[in-house]
């Protein structure tokens, strides 16, 4: 698994969990992030899953990644995040 921050530009992925405190669970359900739902990322700076640390772990710090928002097309919207709140999103792997 690996979360909505890390994905690629142009890449599609099926939400597999939201982790978060009742205020951001609501608000961003409200927003129509919720399990099972796909996503395409449209606009990200920086980074992604292809970027590793010598670990082989992905880069996650603002400076290795890029900052800013992500703007993310689900049920017929683009909806910007900060990068915080895309790390929260846990996405399934091999979506096709």
């Amino acid at each position: 698994m690996y979360t909505l921050d890390l994905m690629n530009v142009g890449e599609r992925g099926c939400i597999h969990s939201v982790n978060g405190g009742s205020r951001f669970m609501g608000r961003i359900s409200a927003m129509g992030f919720t399990p099972d739902t796909e996503v395409i990322m449209i606009y990200r700076r920086g980074g992604g899953r292809g970027i590793k640390n010598s670990l082989g772990r992905p880069k996650r710090n603002g400076r290795m990644t890029g900052g800013g928002p992500v703007i993310v097309y689900l049920r017929d919207t683009e909806v910007a995040l900060g990068r915080r709140e895309a790390a929260r999103i846990r996405m399934k792997e091999d979506v096709k």
